[in-house]
């Protein structure tokens, strides 16, 4: 075992500080996040709209992507970027095309161009 700091010893796992320190380097979203875009996710399953969706936790950005079927390309992408937090905001969702839907501070606020409900029409 070496004395260096962030060294590994041998049999080659990190020690946990170093570990601690490459978690920190990754963006991911937090429960109440992952609670609100669930949501939305199991009505649109439930209306048989999406049925498959995949997560990415990267250094810069947090992706969630949403597929009608496993083997096709994302409809969309609801993205968290933390860097973007004071210009644009910290969310956007983006189409298949690239074209960004909608962006903000607000996760809820962005994911209600997703969300489509029924509105009552009196007349």
């Amino acid at each position: 075992m070496k004395d260096l700091e962030g060294a590994e010893d041998i049999s080659g796992a990190a020690r946990p500080a170093e570990a601690g320190q490459r978690l920190a380097d990754v963006v991911s979203f937090d429960r109440f996040e992952l609670r609100e875009i669930l949501n939305l996710y199991g009505r649109k399953v439930a209306e048989g709209e999406w049925r498959d969706y995949a997560l990415d936790f990267l250094r810069d950005r947090a992706v969630f992507s949403v597929y009608r079927r496993a083997c096709e390309c994302a409809l969309y992408r609801i993205e968290k970027t933390p860097r973007l937090a004071r210009r644009q905001g910290v969310y956007c969702v983006v189409a298949s095309g690239g074209l960004i839907l909608k962006r903000g501070h607000e996760l809820a606020r962005v994911l209600s161009v997703l969300d489509r409900r029924l509105k009552l029409v009196s007349g």
